[in-house]
């Protein structure tokens, strides 16, 4: 019998008034994947599923030397945003004005999933869609479901919003990272990004 991976992937807004896209998945199955706003929800949703690992789409740390964003040291990018730079995949940087209250709210959210004993990692849904050859969400929405798809991935829907395909991106490169089928793009005690190994 095969043993059951448990992650869940959240695609982070920066404001609770915006849609975060959050997914359960069971090793490569959707069990639960939504909509939500809050921080209260997306940590009930988290409770719930049971899972001991989170990859969320938002910067987890800041560059080296800062304190806070506030804190401008003329340094603007992490040694895992300078190794995405090198691979020629598209970011937004840490301290880029709206990326400011993501990262923010990013940091906050790990704080509290650690206290749960939850360990959460830095996944980038467009690096991990860049690697597998599928269109990110701003090119085509069925291109992206497709291609999801052709990685066995279980339990798509057609309706499913832009949001909540990142996150089940996001969910899909936790399940590689438990399974030793990523990479970690820096180094994971100070600053990391979770990327897909090439196959």
């Amino acid at each position: 019998m095969t043993e059951k991976t448990v992650v869940v992937g959240i695609d982070l807004a920066g404001s609770p008034k915006r849609d975060t896209g959050i997914c359960l998945m069971h090793n490569k199955k959707i069990i639960d994947c939504r909509t939500v706003h809050t921080d209260e929800e997306i940590i009930a949703f988290v409770k719930k599923s049971e899972t001991k690992i989170v990859g969320m789409d938002a910067p987890l740390s800041l560059p080296p030397g800062r304190k806070t964003l506030e804190d401008n040291n003329g340094v603007h990018l992490r040694e895992c945003d300078r190794e995405l730079l090198k691979r020629k995949i598209r970011f937004f940087p840490v301290t880029l004005g709206p990326m400011r209250m993501l990262t923010k709210r990013g940091i906050a959210l790990k704080k509290k999933f650690k206290r749960m004993g939850i360990e959460s990692i830095e996944i980038y849904p467009g690096g991990t869609q860049d690697i597998f050859g599928i269109p990110r969400k701003q090119h085509s929405m069925p291109k992206l479901l497709k291609g999801l798809e052709k990685l066995g991935i279980k339990g798509l829907r057609k309706e499913m919003n832009n949001d909540e395909l990142d996150a089940v991106t996001g969910a899909y490169t936790v399940y590689l990272f438990v399974k030793g089928k990523a990479e970690i793009l820096g180094d994971l005690k100070k600053s990391a990004i979770i990327l897909p190994k090439k196959v």
